[in-house]
């Protein structure tokens, strides 16, 4: 048995809203290459969580690392910067603007943490990459009931493929 190779992608950036649309595209693209379709929503939300945390929260610094990492079946999506207060999940007024989205990354993953690094820290969200997670549930074949068939010409309906994009937004 051939064992997968690691798969690693890293990403310098400020982190300031123009920037944090182009890694979500980045990170799209990345699993989209590696074939995994089905974790770009997921990951792309949590790396935008992540980075905005790191916009609203870190000091004039704005510098940090994304890293995203496949390795046994579990995708590792990972976010530094130099600010070394850690973050905490905490529980958000009904009305509040902000301040859930720790909690929906919690909510969303298989796991999450943080720890200091350096002088700062890293805060990171794994999905599970597994066989089993990753099938795509099939489209379903839309056709007419044969004896509600309205029309007398045999139609034949493949089934459809799902959309690919260059770029998710």
């Amino acid at each position: 048995m051939i064992s997968q190779p690691n798969r690693h992608c890293t990403v310098e950036l400020q982190a300031l809203p123009s920037r944090i649309g182009q890694v979500r595209r980045i990170v799209s693209a990345q699993l989209r290459y590696w074939h995994l379709d089905p974790l770009i929503e997921m990951a792309a939300l949590g790396v935008t969580e992540l980075l905005t945390n790191v916009h609203r929260h870190a000091g004039p610094d704005k510098l940090c690392t994304v890293e995203i990492e496949l390795l046994s079946g579990t995708l590792r999506v990972s976010v530094h910067d130099h600010d070394p207060r850690l973050p905490e999940v905490r529980d958000a007024d009904p009305l509040a603007t902000c301040g859930r989205g720790l909690a929906m990354i919690a909510a969303v993953s298989e796991s999450w943490g943080v720890r200091p690094h350096g002088e700062g820290k890293v805060v990171w969200f794994a999905l599970p990459a597994t066989a089993a997670s990753m099938a795509i549930a099939p489209y379903p074949v839309y056709a007419t009931h044969p004896a509600r068939r309205t029309d007398t010409h045999e139609r034949k309906v493949a089934p459809h493929a799902p959309a690919r994009s260059a770029v998710a937004g």
